[in-house]
């Protein structure tokens, strides 16, 4: 188990990969789910053996309350159907922190709940924000959780030029549940919940 990083050179390094990943061609990417509100595509992850997930849709709102929607915080819990619980366990700042939260089962639950430990950071990105993390190895796993790890990921969320209450939001995911779990159970799995993940967040900001 390890102890708590120094925040900002992780921080830093985070920053760096979801700028490396918002700057990948089209053409690397694969489309993996399409819905109204969102599209996912994927390619294979560079830091596992699973897939690097891509999802973008249009918001209709500013980029500061969606991101405070998403990060985490008060907001997140009350909308988000896939988490099922979030504690803050550390603050090195106001946009920087190690957060626990647990997930519900998938499919039937033959994906089990999962328990994650996750570095948090959230920060300006040109004229928008980002708020990104990573796991971490940290703590004791709680009775009846698998804990899953999320390799590098992250939302850019931007206002659209001509529309300004509207915002474009980006979000990379590669998350490795861990398990035994059939691979394609998994990638099921992580495409709808990247296209519920825009739905629920529209709902609740209408609200």
């Amino acid at each position: 188990m390890d102890s708590l990083p120094n925040p900002a050179p992780l921080a830093s390094k985070l920053l760096n990969t979801l700028v490396r990943y918002h700057s990948i061609g089209d053409g690397e990417w694969r489309v993996a789910k399409k819905t109204k509100d969102a599209t996912v595509w994927r390619k294979p992850s560079e830091e596992f053996s699973g897939y690097l997930y891509k999802a973008q849709g249009v918001v209709e709102d500013v980029t500061n309350r969606i991101v405070d929607h998403i990060r985490p915080g008060p907001y997140r819990l009350d909308w988000d159907s896939l988490m099922t619980s979030m504690d803050i366990l550390e603050t090195f700042e106001e946009n920087c922190c190690v957060m626990r939260y647990t997930t519900a089962g998938q499919l039937w639950n033959i994906i089990a709940p999962r328990e994650f430990v996750d570095f948090s950071y959230t920060t300006s990105y040109e004229d928008g924000l980002l708020t990104c993390g990573i796991s971490l190895d940290y703590g004791r796993v709680r009775p009846n959780f698998v804990r899953g790890f999320n390799h590098p990921c992250g939302w850019f969320c931007v206002p659209l030029k001509d529309s300004p209450g509207h915002s474009l939001l980006t979000g990379y995911i590669q998350t490795e549940l861990r398990g035994m779990l059939p691979q394609s159970a998994v990638d099921t799995a992580l495409s709808s919940t990247l296209s519920n993940f825009y739905s629920d967040l529209k709902k609740a900001l209408r609200t």
